[in-house]
């Protein structure tokens, strides 16, 4: 019976984990992938540190000494996919440079399979990466790029493989969701919020990525190609993070019996498919609004299943490193038939501006008479009807107003023109942009 060699570049947190996994499991692994898989090599720069981190067997690392040369990390990079013994690599490197890119698709071209966590990588190279692999008759595993132990890909691919998904909502990054859910249930600042995160190691020196909507994205990038054949890029769609979220918001939210959530949004539509990365506030007959700390949750929407809910945990050593192993059994597994085809399906992305969805909006105004009627009336004359106005939360001894109105299903384009309407009619109303928040039931 032939062994399935396995490599891999990388082994920081989450090739750690899959080496562990793999090095733990070989007869589990054996049974369920019909064949034995084996750890052939490790290449990581700091061997000595990583083998003792995680517990691996230094003899299975690649070079010698603590530290490897570019160099030599080079050399072995080339040994390692010049070995016709090798038959998949598993990428954990990171990020999107032409180095990464580079090198998964020298694996590719080697004639190995690939596997990556590499989201970032995907989003921004997948076209060229999976044409190559296609051309070469390789598979790519990328279960573990979007929502770490989630089975989404799998879900999706095969789960779902005879149903048409017409919806994809979900809480896609664990950092942002530990935040808003100690915001909501704490009433801290995001500030604060942010803080706690960083001390419980939540959230990175610089969590910039993940605040700002911009690691949410790339996963519903690659949604987007594997659900609706979309090849987009990041900046086709809108994308929202969570910074300017404040505590007054998340007591609006309360009141409506709703939470805030970064939310990964993609819908079908006649015309194409609208997606946005965005806070939304999230209905407590949604389970997304009871998706709490750093959990992740995915809901699909199938044409004849209907809804579809996967939860679990999008980050984390083993948690990732078990999907990354999922991927590498299935490939040992199936071989060849493993491939998958990438190309474009004819749909195409459409303004989410124009997507009709109820809203709250959050004024900080001038606090004096009139206002109130000034703003409902721009708000009706878009011809947008309006459910609740709320009480002002700001403070007393604090200056300005700050207030919300709910609305009947509208879009994003006639509050922009409500608000240009207000600013037109008296431009030092507003203290601030008012923040307009989709309603997800």
């Amino acid at each position: 019976m032939k062994t399935f060699k396995v490599a891999i570049l990388g082994c920081g947190t989450v090739g750690g984990g899959v080496a562990r996994i793999i090095l733990e499991n070989a007869e589990i692994l054996k049974r369920r992938a019909g064949v034995p898989i084996e750890l052939a090599a490790i290449l990581d720069l700091f061997p000595e540190a990583a083998s003792k981190r995680h517990g691996i067997p230094r003899a299975l690392f690649k070079g010698t000494g603590n530290e490897l040369t570019p160099d030599v990390a080079t050399a072995e990079t080339g040994a390692i996919l010049s070995d016709p013994s090798i038959d998949l690599v598993v990428e954990t490197i990171g990020g999107s440079s032409d180095r990464i890119r580079d090198l998964a698709l020298s694996a590719i071209n080697a004639g190995k399979h690939l596997v990556t966590a590499n989201k970032a990588l995907l989003a921004k190279r997948g076209p060229e990466i999976f044409k190559a692999a296609y051309e070469k008759s390789r598979a790519v595993g990328f279960e573990a790029s979007v929502c770490g132990a989630i089975p989404i890909i799998k879900g999706i691919n095969e789960g779902m493989s005879g149903d048409r998904i017409v919806a994809v909502n979900g809480i896609m990054n664990g950092t942002s969701n530990y935040i808003l859910s100690r915001m909501s249930r704490e009433g801290l600042s995001f500030a604060d919020a942010l803080k706690g995160a960083q001390e419980k190691g939540y959230a990175e020196a610089d969590p910039s990525l993940d605040i700002n909507g911009g690691d949410a994205g790339h996963k519903l990038l690659i949604l987007l190609k594997i659900i609706f054949g979309i090849e987009a890029a990041i900046g086709d769609f809108p994308v929202t993070g969570i910074e300017g979220v404040s505590a007054e918001d998340t007591r609006f939210a309360r009141e409506m019996d709703a939470a805030i959530k970064l939310i990964c949004f993609a819908k079908k539509v006649e015309g194409g498919v609208c997606a946005a990365v965005r806070p939304m506030m999230v209905r407590s007959a949604n389970i997304l609004s009871d998706i709490n700390n750093a959990t992740n949750a995915v809901r699909l929407t199938g044409e004849y299943s209907q809804e579809n809910v996967l939860i679990g945990q999008g980050a984390g050593s083993l948690e990732t490193g078990s999907a990354i192993v999922s991927d590498i059994v299935f490939i040992a597994r199936y071989g060849e038939k493993a491939v998958r085809p990438h190309g474009a399906n004819g749909n195409a992305l459409v303004p989410f501006d124009d997507l009709p969805m109820p809203y709250v909006i959050v004024f900080d105004t001038e606090d004096s008479p009139g206002i109130t009627g000034l703003v409902t009336t721009a708000i009706g004359k878009e011809r947008i009807n309006i459910d609740t106005v709320s009480h002002n939360v700001r403070g007393a001894g604090q200056s300005g107003a700050v207030f919300s109105i709910a609305t009947s299903p509208c879009t994003a384009s006639q509050i922009a023109r409500a608000v240009a309407a207000i600013r037109a009619a008296a431009p030092t109303v507003l203290r601030s942009e008012p923040k307009a928040y989709p309603v997800l039931e």
